[in-house]
């Protein structure tokens, strides 16, 4: 009995310990989910999951799982390099709280998140993830953390965050920066209480910052960054986010003022509207926060610097008075920045009234007196629109003020009476509002095309000893000269209202206008004498244009053009040794060195911008081929009506400040520009043979050859060459900011210049950065200048090595088109470059890769590799890239000396008798050669040679 007792004890033992088996193995639909998780990978083994049995939820728990009971609720696999897609199913893991997918290489569709209802955590950041479902988000009610940052989902339309989303009511990060988002902001973002961190940099989202976002309690909002138009509008709902510790808006363009109550924000750490639309005077409030970082740079902020209480801030390229912190502006300055901020900053005046002189030249619409005082404020038809500023009493020698045909509303300010020397005041086609102010000295004040004193809504009529006259006063017997009914009238002090005036002033009211009439008459006919003949002048244009090779010897270094003109057949030659001015407004100019060409010379060599001499089409505009008289081919470029913004006449103007300043063999030379109208036209050099863009990517297209090793190596050095003169060469130094194949032309010789120099910078000193707003072209960009605008030398080196990339691969810097592994190149090519079979396999396939070539490829690969470093300060210089790419390039070298290569010549005899001898033994009737000059004189030239070979000068 003992032993049967024995028996029964050890089978209930077995019993139990295989029930706790059973019991404990992973739930079997979990289970098929994490083997069909595995089963996708292409390097599962990187799991170190078991692969012959075993439980994820057994004994001993798989790597990177965690259970609870037989259920899988965390799946962790940060950073272990996994490779292949999601399981489609994998929502069907309901008891999932917790998934740590990032920094991998998942790739292909995201799954569907649908039903997960207890996951709280999401990180899918830093994948290759390319589809999103748009019912992800539906029903993640516990989700508080979703990062899905890096991930090109999409890329080509771009998604925008579902309303689905707004169900998850836990919400406390939502991070998606880089993910391509596109639209607006949606409004619910504002309304989910609980959301603190809200990162969506470097997408492609536009519109203004959601109302809703009021009130809001985020700590950290980051905007910035974002591609195409950005975002744009006022950020006056920001100073209502009282919590916010770190908020970047740069890389956009919002607009208008920062606020005042911008000082709310007392837990503040980080601010940053680098490269933004913003204008206006820096709050005092702003100044004075202890911000840890402060970034201002970019922008249009004006007025003095104050001296910042931030640990760290910059301010650059901002049109201040001032660059010295706390230094004061001058008071007509500040009167006119305070005039400025009542009209709301018109983007005209923002951009030409900087510094800390009105009357320097470049404020347009004023004009000064000889003390150098504003005497003249001449807007109208300007866009203004707000209210006039009480700040214009400040300009004592104001005589004229012209403010005419705008969308002025409100009063005219009472403090402007007590401007002695105004004469004329016009405020016509307003809305400006009454009573009028009395004005104490004489006045020719114009005010008609304002409705509300049209209307006869003035006010009570003057009073016998009020000292002004409204202009549209509706019982004023003035005689109407406009359509409206109303004229100018001049006040003089003590005048009673027109209404209270005896016979005789109304008959003088009728004859001085006439008398003033019949004077204006007698003045406008020599006049207009004089304007016909100026006229008639103007155009009478050059209409031929000659292009003189310079000669090296030249001391002013610089292309000599000579325009023919009509009215005596004379050429008058002009060359850049005397500054010539570029006008873009009626006193808005920079100084530049080359040439200013008539628009009718450039129609004349264009046949009229005819669509048959076009070249091509950029963002500028169109790129036409012009022919001179000589045969002589030009480009001109035409900046397009349509698209004259002030970033394109920036540009424009870059472009000739800088060309006018640097000349080399591998920088494409401007000859001239031509400002009339609306017409912006700069003339270059003709690069026959185009783009390097159109011979690596194109060729089929255009039926070319494709271009053999050897010519792809001359153009790398040409470049390399070029932009080294621009780093360090040159009198200053350059950064290009958008080298790239397109901006690479060829000559008839496949020798290469870069070109379009509107985006250049000057170069800080040393090591260090400049900030500047963002610009290029995405695919070449430099990481640090995308990230952070800041920008030096290196940033071009990083853009020269990719287009060694190019030059390599024949493939474009970026293709959507390609494979998702492949669509940008640098990426791609990194991954590669350092096997040498996959090098070769990446090689341009319409290149003949011969033996003798495959060292040189390898040397110019590992180029681009280091060109394209992520750190600056790992990139080589431009001088390094010269002397790396000179020794692969094929050099002229002396044949060894063969007795047969000098046909029996003794060239110790005279020259008459040597050339005999080589004519002998040659074989050929040089019958134009004196061969019996006793002098041995030069040999005489054939017909027609001596055309070819006519100097400039003609001789």
């Amino acid at each position: 009995m003992v032993l049967c007792g024995s028996c029964m004890e050890l089978v209930v033992t077995l019993f139990l310990a295989l029930a706790s088996l059973v019991f404990s193995v992973t739930d079997p639909n979990d289970f098929a989910i994490i083997n069909e998780f595995r089963k996708g990978l292409e390097n599962p083994e990187l799991l170190k999951w078991p692969d012959n049995g075993g439980d994820p939820c057994g004994s001993p728990v798989w790597p990177h799982i965690v259970c609870t009971g037989t259920r899988i609720q965390q799946i962790q696999v940060m950073g272990l390099g996994l490779k292949g897609p999601l399981p489609h199913n994998l929502n069907q893991l309901s008891k999932l709280t917790n998934l740590g997918l990032q920094k991998n290489q998942f790739s292909g569709k995201l799954p569907s998140f649908s039903g997960l209802s207890e996951l709280k955590f999401a990180y899918l950041d830093f994948n290759q993830f390319d589809t999103i479902p748009s019912d992800f988000f539906n029903g993640l009610v516990n989700l508080q953390v979703l990062a899905l940052d890096s991930n090109p989902l999409n890329a080509t339309t771009g998604w925008s965050l579902p309303s689905g989303l707004q169900d998850s009511a836990q919400l406390l990060n939502l991070t998606m920066i880089n993910c391509s988002l596109i639209g607006r902001l949606p409004e619910f973002l504002g309304t989910m209480s609980s959301l603190e961190v809200l990162l969506l940099s470097t997408n492609r989202l536009s519109g203004p910052i959601p109302t809703t976002f009021k009130d809001t309690v985020f700590k950290k909002l980051w905007l910035n960054d974002q591609f195409g138009n950005g975002m744009s509008g006022p950020i006056d709902v920001v100073t209502t986010m009282v919590s916010l510790t770190s908020l970047w808006l740069h890389g956009n363009k919002f607009s208008g003022k920062i606020p005042e109550g911008i000082g709310n924000l007392t837990n503040l750490k980080e601010f940053n509207v680098n490269s933004n639309e913003l204008v206006g005077l820096i709050p005092e409030s702003l100044a004075n926060m202890p911000l840890d970082s402060l970034d201002l740079n970019n922008n249009h902020f004006m007025g003095p610097v104050p001296k910042f209480k931030a640990t760290n801030f910059s301010f650059q390229s901002n049109p201040f008075c001032q660059t010295k912190q706390g230094t004061a502006c001058a008071l007509e300055v500040m009167s006119l920045l305070e005039f400025l901020d009542g009209v709301n900053y018109p983007s005209r005046l923002v951009e030409s009234w900087s510094g800390n002189n009105p009357c320097d030249g470049s404020w347009w619409g004023l004009s000064c007196n000889n003390n150098h005082k504003v005497s003249v404020i001449n807007l109208p038809r300007s866009n203004l629109s707000g209210t006039l500023s009480p700040s214009i009493a400040n300009l004592e020698s104001v005589t004229h003020i012209y403010l005419g045909s705008n969308n002025l509303s409100g009063f005219i300010p009472s403090t402007w009476t007590s401007l002695k020397s105004l004469s004329v005041l016009d405020l016509s086609n307003n809305n400006i509002s009454p009573p009028l102010p009395k004005f104490t000295t004489p006045l020719k004040l114009v005010l008609n095309g304002n409705p509300q004193l049209i209307s006869g809504t003035a006010g009570a009529n003057p009073s016998p000893n009020n000292s002004t006259t409204p202009a549209t006063s509706p019982s004023s017997s003035v005689p109407s000269s406009q359509p409206n009914g109303s004229s100018s009238v001049i006040v003089k002090p003590g005048e009673q209202s027109p209404e209270k005036k005896d016979s005789k002033f109304k008959l003088a009211i009728v004859v001085v206008p006439i008398a003033g009439f019949v004077v204006l008459v007698c003045l406008a006919i020599p006049l207009c004498i004089h304007v016909r003949k100026k006229s008639k002048d103007k155009h009478q244009a050059p209409t031929s244009l000659v292009v003189h090779p310079r000669d090296p010897s030249d001391s002013d270094n610089v292309v000599k053009i000579a325009i023919a003109n009509h009215t005596n057949g004379s050429l008058s030659t002009l060359n850049a040794s005397g500054s010539a001015s570029i006008h873009s407004g009626e006193s808005h100019m920079i100084e530049a060195g080359n040439l200013l060409i008539a628009v009718q010379v450039l129609r004349n060599v264009t046949k009229n911008f005819s669509p048959e001499n076009e070249l091509g089409r950029g963002g500028f505009g169109v790129v036409y081929k012009g022919e001179l008289d000589d045969g002589t081919q030009i480009a001109v470029k035409r900046m397009e009506a349509g698209i004259i913004s002030n970033k394109a006449l920036d540009e424009f103007r870059s472009e000739i400040a800088v060309l006018s300043k640097v000349r080399h063999r591998h920088l494409v030379s401007l000859l001239g520009y031509s400002v009339e109208g609306n017409e912006r036209i700069l003339v270059y050099e003709y690069m026959s043979q185009g783009a390097l863009s159109r011979h690596l990517f194109h060729w089929k297209n255009f039926k070319l050859e494709p271009l053999s090793w050897k010519k792809r190596l001359n153009i790398a050095l040409d470049v390399a060459r070029g932009m080294e003169y621009l780093h360090t060469l040159a009198h200053q130094s350059f950064i290009h900011r958008d080298l790239k194949s397109s901006n690479i032309l060829l000559g008839d010789d496949f020798r290469a210049k870069v070109s379009d120099f509107g985006l250049v910078k000057l170069a800080p000193d040393g090591e260090r950065s400049v900030v500047t707003r963002l610009a290029g072209t995405f695919g070449y960009l430099a990481p640090e200048y995308a990230v952070t605008g800041k920008i030096t030398t290196k940033a071009d080196v990083f853009s020269f090595g990719v287009v060694l990339m190019e030059l390599l691969t024949g493939m474009m810097e970026l293709d959507e088109d390609r494979p998702e592994e492949s669509q940008y190149l640098v990426a791609w090519f990194w991954n590669i470059k350092s096997t040498k079979e996959k090098l070769m396999e990446a090689i341009d396939p319409a290149l003949d890769v011969k033996e003798e070539i495959i060292e040189s490829i390898s040397t110019l690969a590992e180029l681009a590799g280091h060109c394209t470093a992520r750190e600056p300060g790992q990139r080589p210089d431009m001088g390094h890239a010269v002397n790396v790419l000179s020794p692969l390039v094929e050099k002229w070298k002396p044949l060894e000396d063969d007795p047969e290569e000098y046909c029996g010549i003794d060239y110790s005899l005279p020259l008459n008798q040597m050339v005999k001898g080589w004519q002998e033994s040659e074989g050929k009737d040089l019958s134009y050669v004196d061969l019996e000059d006793s002098k041995g004189s030069i040999p005489a030239r054939p017909t027609g040679f001596a055309e070819s070979f006519t100097s400039a000068d003609g001789r």
